[in-house]
């Protein structure tokens, strides 16, 4: 079956709009009127795309034999969501089913694989869910106002990092994520992987840019996956071909070989089957085929060293 059935556009102008402000008024001590202004909630895009993530998770948790168990996205969900009873899995829900095999099969056969980065909607329950090995780091990097309030909820109902495991937050909004990667820690000259599900995309720059801060701090041979909004596609779709192409020649122009997953393959491979319908992502799983910036300038410090330790024994034997 065709990898792309039921993959269709997502509007880009999804996130664009911004939060809807009202204002609340209180007197201050002295009789002056003090205006607040809020976040609409329903109104703003990235928190309810957020929720409505976590909503698909928290009805998956709840299914007679759940393909994942995510004990914390009934944190974020409405108290009167309705639970799904339909036999068929959502694309989503696969696609996680995917990214957290993926990620702990690679964490736990890598020798010295203790970075993870996950370029989440901000209420991304992977650093608490998952069996992380001891001291993994997680970089989160995610929608500011979204994490805070998802970090708010989640110590609200005892979610804790697992024991020598450390988790640590980079704002998407960070005008540099490559260099607030490094201030947090980040080290190219280590093993790391990296996925992505739920990060907001406002334009295909915006995705090119995330390849560059990945090409650029992850060491050769390391893994990138995760879901990619459809509507970046430059191309129509409406063929495997043209979708693979387009996808093959982005990761390839970034020094990525990529594959493109078919949901319905790893449907099959769970048992499942996939809910009908269209769905706006696209699952891909890619490999880093050059060297990470800090390794390419441990390399020239290496040459440089050995090129003037053959000078020294040049002069003495002169």
């Amino acid at each position: 079956m065709d990898c792309l059935a039921g993959v269709a556009h997502a509007p880009a102008t999804a996130i664009l709009r911004r939060p809807v402000l009202y204002t609340t008024s209180r007197r201050d001590r002295n009789g002056g009127l003090k205006l607040r202004a809020k976040i609409v909630e329903e109104n703003d895009p990235l928190l309810q795309s957020a929720i409505d993530s976590a909503s698909l998770r928290f009805r998956e948790t709840h299914r007679p034999k759940p393909l994942f168990v995510d004990p914390y996205a009934g944190c974020f969900v409405p108290p009167n969501a309705q639970m799904d009873m339909m036999q068929c899995s959502h694309h989503y829900c696969v696609a996680t089913k995917f990214i957290d095999d993926k990620l702990l099969r690679t964490v736990n056969h890598i020798d010295g694989l203790k970075q993870v980065v996950l370029l989440t909607d901000g209420m991304d329950t992977r650093p608490y869910r998952l069996s992380w090995p001891s001291s993994t780091i997680i970089f989160n990097v995610s929608p500011e106002r979204v994490f805070k309030r998802a970090a708010e909820k989640l110590q609200g109902v005892g979610a804790k990092i697992p024991r020598s495991c450390l988790s640590l937050h980079v704002p998407l909004e960070s005008s540099d994520i490559q260099k607030s990667l490094r201030a947090k820690g980040f080290n190219g000259n280590q093993p790391s992987i990296w996925a992505m599900q739920g990060l907001p995309l406002m334009t295909l720059a915006s995705f090119e840019d995330i390849l560059l801060t990945v090409s650029g701090l992850a060491m050769k041979g390391c893994f990138f996956l995760g879901e990619l909004p459809a509507w970046l596609a430059e191309t129509e779709i409406g063929t495997k071909t043209s979708a693979r192409t387009w996808l093959e020649k982005l990761f390839m122009n970034n020094e990525f070989r990529v594959d493109m997953i078919c949901f319905d393959e790893v449907a099959r491979s769970l048992g499942k089957e996939l809910a009908p319908g269209r769905y706006k992502n696209i699952l891909f799983s890619a490999e880093q085929l050059r060297f990470s910036d800090d390794q390419m300038k441990l390399g020239r410090k290496e040459f440089l060293r050995a090129e003037e330790e053959g000078d020294e024994e040049g002069f003495e034997e002169l």
